[in-house]
């Protein structure tokens, strides 16, 4: 079970998780670059295609500036990070979403690490996406997923989201409307 406490700021939470860990729910900074960075090379291979749907073998600084300069008109990103300034704190989970130009729908994506999987923190940050995509009047949000990726899935599920076809092999696309 997460322990939440509001910091007093929009879409900011700390969380107390069972074993005693404290992180902090907030909006992506554009300090967080090199944290992200930092944390990419904690991921193991098959994490990195969980997420990304392909090898990658680092972060480049240009990928960490375009994933923490964000348009909040258009694009939504909360991290989990370590109780520190932003810059200093290491990011251990992130979930994404971007409208699509001239639509009400929009794209996500979500990550969390190893070190803190299976204790409701991918469910937490996806609900908060999914409030964040009500608020701006969206119709559906939808996301691309390794047909492997069974946890994901499973997630997915819960949350109501449906299951499409991919025009990728081995991709399956879920949608929620909203």
């Amino acid at each position: 079970m997460i322990h939440r406490r509001p910091l007093g700021k929009p879409w900011q939470d700390e969380l107390q998780l069972d074993d005693g860990r404290r992180l902090w729910m907030r909006p992506i900074l554009p300090a967080d670059a090199e944290p992200l960075r930092a944390g990419f090379a904690l991921l193991t291979p098959e994490e990195v295609r969980m997420r990304f749907l392909h090898p990658l073998t680092e972060l480049t600084p240009k990928m960490a500036r375009r994933l923490t300069h964000i348009d909040p008109r258009t694009q939504f990103a909360l991290v989990l990070a370590e109780p520190e300034a932003p810059g200093q704190a290491l990011v251990g989970g992130v979930v994404r979403a971007a409208i699509d130009t001239g639509t009400r729908r929009a794209d996500f994506a979500i990550l969390v690490i190893r070190h803190l999987a299976n204790q409701g923190l991918g469910t937490l940050l996806m609900k908060q996406m999914l409030r964040w995509a009500k608020l701006k009047r969206l119709d559906a949000v939808y996301g691309d997923v390794l047909q492997e990726n069974t946890q994901m899935l499973h997630l997915a599920q819960q949350l109501g989201f449906c299951r499409l076809p991919s025009d990728e092999p081995g991709l399956v696309r879920i949608e929620k409307t909203l």
